[in-house]
């Protein structure tokens, strides 16, 4: 069995290694053990670590007919194991494959050690590709949003208690813990700028009527984290991942996760064909119209909350966790919601309030991605 030098640097952290591979590829897979391969994978923003597990023999994979052609695979190692053996993760993925849509396969759970051995749904993600192929721009961004609209259009009539998101909502309550999570971390520890009590009042009052607009609104199930690095592209298929957060709120949640992501910058002109593309298939799909510019309003809103979440949580990923591969981002995240205030809400207590207390928001120019 061979492991990469990343490996094992990284198999202290991990809770299995090469005898134990061996023997579950084997016992589970019909792998023969010395094809094994297994290297380490740069993980998200969470406490989950990811490896992928490939047999260098292709004659090794011989076993139940469904793994005849297996020849890699993702093992995701839970923070901590979880005794009862369900998670929202595996919760989440049964509810969205049993609507057909796409979501990688769970081969094995180990429960006692925390490790779901996933399918490998391949190294491209959606911002991998828009880099790789900018003239496949606006039909890559199609296929997401007509992947959205799937989702959503089975997802919300179908679910029931058996998925963790019908239990949660953006609220208010959530919306405004989100914020003031970007206030305590961003502004406060990030840009070492501690708000005053007063200045804390300010926000919170200008904020509230924004999270009451959206708490309003009809709930839809959301991805939550719907953007450029949590679709993968396999053949030509977009397929979703790091879906554990899902919960119900505003349909504009993950349109604006998508078209507005941190990671990737599209054109205005672009983003405003795809809303209008997003809306034809919502229509077509729910057999009704829907009022344009409430939608955009809303799209607006949300934005704004769902962007200086991301500063928040970028921010804490670097003061907290002294993660700073997120550190970049946060400029141009900012950027969105200077741009939206500017165009949406200029003049109002909102723009008002939120330049004068955010740093970095009232900076020119500066956040191009």
């Amino acid at each position: 069995m061979t492991i990469s030098a990343a490996s094992k640097n990284n198999f202290p952290r991990a809770r299995f290694g090469p005898s134990y591979l061996s023997t579950t590829m084997e016992k589970i897979f019909k792998w023969t053990a010395s094809g094994i391969h297994c290297e380490r994978l740069e993980g998200d923003a969470s406490e989950r670590s990811y490896f992928r597990v490939s047999q260098k023999n292709s004659g090794g994979a011989h076993g139940m007919e469904v793994q005849k052609s297996l020849q890699s695979l993702i093992i995701m190692q839970l923070e901590k194991p979880v005794i009862e053996g369900e998670t929202d993760f595996t919760r989440v993925l049964k509810f969205l494959r049993a609507l057909d849509l796409p979501a990688p396969e769970l081969f094995y759970y180990d429960i006692p050690k925390g490790l779901l051995f996933l399918e490998d749904c391949g190294t491209m993600t959606l911002e991998d590709q828009l880099n790789a192929s900018p003239q496949s721009k606006v039909q890559l961004y199609r296929q997401a949003v007509e992947l959205l609209v799937c989702m959503q259009s089975r997802a919300t009539p179908s679910i029931d208690s058996t998925c963790p998101a019908y239990h949660r909502k953006f609220d208010v309550k959530k919306l405004m813990w989100e914020f003031n999570f970007m206030l305590d971390y961003y502004v406060d520890d990030f840009c070492d700028s501690p708000l005053e009590n007063l200045a804390r009042k300010e926000l919170s009052e200008a904020f509230t009527p924004v999270c009451e607009s959206l708490a309003a609104e009809k709930l839809c199930f959301t991805h939550r984290d719907y953007h450029s690095r949590n679709l993968m592209l396999d053949q030509g298929h977009l397929i979703i991942i790091d879906f554990q957060d899902a919960r119900m709120g505003p349909c504009q949640y993950d349109l604006v996760s998508l078209l507005k992501d941190s990671y990737v910058k599209i054109s205005d002109t672009l983003a405003e064909e795809l809303i209008d593309f997003y809306i034809q298939l919502k229509e077509k799909e729910e057999g009704q119209k829907v009022d344009r510019e409430k939608f955009g309003r809303i799209f607006d809103e949300m934005s704004i909350q769902r962007n200086l979440k991301a500063v928040g949580t970028f921010a804490y990923q670097s003061v907290k966790k002294n993660n700073n591969r997120y550190k970049d981002f946060i400029a141009p995240t900012l950027g969105y919601v200077q741009k939206t205030l500017m165009r949406q809400f200029k003049d109002t207590s909102l723009q008002k309030v939120l330049l004068k207390n955010i740093p970095g928001l009232d900076q020119e120019g500066a956040f191009d991605l």
